[in-house]
């Protein structure tokens, strides 16, 4: 072990990083992007270049992003946190001024060949600021209220930001992107008892304003709220969505009904098919078998990417790493529960299988942070 140990020393540093790099979460990501690849294929009727190709694209852009971050060193990363959170935030800002409005919502912005979403990318730069704020701040200040209300502020910021273009679903990711890197850097307890207090007053005064003149939430929005109570209280109109991705749950059963042979899918029944609702189609046509595979394999990544940030001696790279995995479990956490009817229905895709360029960009590069931390950790 010792002549092995001495062997790979000799490797000239860029190779030596190749070796370093986390190849089972590389392995692990490209197992879910085909997965996706081939939902894509089936709900396009059997098309590869309406949608799975030009996700096969992406992911191989991805991919090189992905790797070629691996390389970067952990002090770079720290360098530019506070600069990435500032250009992210005057994007939001800019959104908020100008950018495109599609769905109702204002939330791009349109640089001609592509169109960014600035919600997106703070997700990332939040994680990367706290992380560096958390490393400079010695650990015996971290539960003072003093130092907790910096970090509360950076993230009460952006998050109003998102709340006015209107998009709650981000919003409440931010919130809980940032809650959770609070928590991994050993903010009290209490500090988390007492904002959970505040969020049962706060859904209270939120059903409480409906139909006032303060009323805190857009018509839409309640009517999103209505729906997850009682979707079959108007199954052409709110419910439809759900009662559909209900009814593909259950026609899939233990095996599924078979590749491409999905009735919901297949006679358009099911909305949005190759974003919100893809998992629902993977239900119906590969069942409960099918389902617990991808949750397994979701798993899997982020049970790396914890033990990585475990075994990670430097308080930043740890941070980043719980940070990342953490945004990556809310994505598929509020995607799944959604499609299922347990979360209020909001616009979300299944990350790495959903079709869109921004959430496997952002996930992509989130991943190279993860694989960053993971070659460069003390050794």
């Amino acid at each position: 072990m010792a002549y092995l140990d001495y062997k790979v020393a000799q490797i000239p540093t860029g190779w030596r990083k190749i070796l370093h790099i986390s190849w089972p979460l590389v392995l692990l990501v490209t197992a879910v992007c085909c997965i996706g690849f081939v939902m894509l294929y089936s709900v396009a009727g059997g098309r590869l270049d309406l949608w799975a190709e030009p996700q096969m694209y992406r992911f191989a852009v991805g991919m090189v992003l992905m790797i070629g971050l691996a390389f970067v060193p952990m002090w770079f990363w720290r360098g530019i946190s506070v600069a990435a959170y500032v250009v992210c935030f005057l994007m939001l800002v800019a959104v908020d001024l100008f950018g495109v409005i599609g769905m109702g919502a204002r939330r791009w912005i349109d640089l001609g060949p592509i169109r960014i979403q600035p919600s997106e990318l703070m997700k990332i730069a939040l994680v990367l600021l706290l992380a560096a704020y958390y490393d400079w701040l010695d650990i015996r200040r971290v539960s003072r209220p003093l130092w907790v209300i910096i970090p509360a502020l950076l993230i009460l910021a952006p998050t109003g930001l998102v709340l006015i273009q209107p998009d709650l679903g981000t919003s409440i990711m931010l919130v809980a992107g940032g809650a959770i890197v609070m928590f991994a850097a050993g903010v009290s307890l209490w500090y988390f008892a007492i904002i959970a207090g505040a969020g049962v007053g706060l859904v209270t005064a939120v059903l409480k304003s409906r139909g006032t003149e303060w009323q805190l939430l857009k018509d839409y929005q309640y009517r999103r709220i209505d729906t997850f109570l009682d979707p079959y209280a108007d199954p052409l109109g709110a419910g439809y969505n759900i009662i559909q991705s209900q009814i593909a749950f259950g026609s899939g059963g233990w095996s599924g009904r078979g590749f491409m042979q999905g009735s919901q899918s297949r006679l358009n029944f099911l909305p949005e098919k190759h974003t919100d609702f893809i998992f629902t189609v993977l239900a119906e046509e590969f069942g409960f078998v099918g389902a617990i595979s991808l949750l397994t394999l979701y798993m899997l990544i982020l049970g790396f990417c914890l033990y990585s940030a475990l075994s990670n001696r430097d308080r930043f790279a740890s941070l980043i790493t719980i940070g990342i995995s953490g945004t990556f479990f809310l994505y598929f956490a509020i995607n799944m529960a959604t499609v299922m009817g347990l979360l209020p229905a909001k616009g979300s895709p299944l990350p790495l299988v959903s079709y869109g360029g921004t959430s496997l960009m952002i996930l992509m590069l989130g991943f190279g942070l993860v694989q960053s931390a993971h070659v460069h950790r003390p050794r």
